[in-house]
């Protein structure tokens, strides 16, 4: 794990290009990036504001000046640098969950940071506006909940499949083609076992192959489910099915435009970079779905001290009321999992393209409903998750 969290990561890459540095996460200093107004009927007289320590790519920048406008609460930000092994640290060994009051972390860390104390369970009650609008797989997501209370909201959301290149693969469909030996020393994984693993133990399961239709949760595995997925990695890399196991963004992007790679599993964004490079890359819509990840709100326990319990649930409750979906959409391409969205964008035609935003949301939508709401989803804690390590070292081994 220490060696794949100082790659970049999906979440970084974009934050890496807008030059936002990764090592303010390690730094105790907060970011006020609020744009005060001139003007008294700007900005409700607050003292309230929200330190929120999360991923860069989770601000919307200037714009947090609307959340002071309309609540009063002023935006505190500081990157967390979305490394998961080292946020947990700082967490619990650390002042993290003291000085900060909100998180944005990678799906998966909830019963962790929750059993040692670091953070605390929402109360849904004061969050109205996670009602029906949200999107109902993103309620389901399993590692939320925690003894029965939700301790994970999503602040944002997508879902990952295959990159090909069309000119050399004319379809796509399953995850089959990774691991098909016609393409032997032309495909390729990420080097990080919370992708390789869900994709491949999808695969198996979907498909039962090797008897692996057995598998209870592909991004949760037994310790003997988690043994037939790496032995069938293992075995595949031995008898050199992948060019490479493929770490940050940048090689990423190289291995599909030098033509090194024609099949993938990846982030959608690296086929954008590749069509920009003339490259006929698509990205592929598999049989047996898509891996789902969330970027997750979490309430640290310093809130309490400070008097910001009911403040952090009414910036939550803002979170979900529409407008920042539509800025986080138009700046990063994420999506917040809630029709608001859609409806503010075409109450307030003026702010935004309904049109636009709504083709996105349906976009990401539609990929979470390729088998009917089912989504098996990212976990970067999943209960074996140091079996899972060691076994991703002796696939590298090997």
């Amino acid at each position: 794990m220490a060696k794949r969290e100082k790659e970049v990561t999906r979440r970084q890459f974009l934050e890496t290009s807008l030059n936002v540095g990764a090592a303010l996460a390690a730094m105790p200093i907060v970011m006020n990036l609020v744009v005060r107004s001139n003007g008294p009927s700007e900005a409700l007289a607050s003292s309230k504001e929200i330190r929120l320590w999360a991923s860069g790519t989770q601000t919307i920048e200037e714009h947090w000046g609307k959340l002071e406008k309309e609540l009063g609460i002023k935006m505190r930000f500081a990157d967390n640098g979305n490394a998961t092994g080292p946020v947990i640290s700082k967490m619990v060994f650390g002042d993290a969950a003291d000085i900060y009051d909100v998180n944005g972390l990678q799906g998966g860390a909830e019963r962790e940071l929750a059993e040692q104390g670091a953070i605390l369970p929402w109360d849904m009650s004061l969050i109205p506006n996670w009602d029906e609008d949200v999107w109902p797989m993103v309620k389901n997501i399993p590692y939320h909940m925690v003894g029965g209370k939700r301790y994970g909201i999503p602040f944002t959301i997508n879902a990952d499949s295959m990159i090909y290149n069309a000119d050399k693969i004319p379809f796509v469909d399953t995850y089959a083609y990774v691991f098909d030996k016609t393409l032997k020393g032309k495909t390729s994984m990420e080097d990080w076992w919370a992708n390789a693993v869900i994709f491949t133990a999808m695969y198996l399961k979907e498909n039962n192959i090797e008897g692996m239709g057995r598998i209870a949760d592909p991004g949760n595995l037994k310790k003997d489910e988690l043994e037939g997925v790496m032995e069938f990695l293992i075995r595949h890399k031995k008898e050199g099915q992948f060019r490479t196991f493929w770490s940050g963004w940048e090689q990423g992007v190289s291995l599909i435009t030098s033509g090194e790679v024609w099949c993938m599993t990846g982030w959608e964004p690296i086929v954008y970079a590749a069509q920009k490079k003339g490259i006929n890359a698509k990205y592929a819509d598999p049989k047996e779905g898509y891996e789902g990840w969330s970027n997750d709100l979490l309430l640290h326990r310093g809130v309490e001290k400070r008097g910001l319990h009911k403040t952090a649930h009414e910036f939550v409750n803002w979170i979900y009321a529409g407008y920042f979906g539509n800025q986080i959409m138009k700046l990063r391409g994420y999506c917040s999992p809630t029709d608001k969205v859609v409806k503010y964008a075409e109450e307030h035609p003026d702010e935004f393209d309904a049109k636009w935003i709504k083709g996105k949301q349906n976009h990401v939508l539609n990929k979470f409903m390729k088998k009917k709401g089912e989504t098996y989803w990212q976990n970067v804690r999943p209960d074996n998750f140091k079996l899972y390590e060691d076994w991703w070292e002796k696939l590298r081994r090997s």
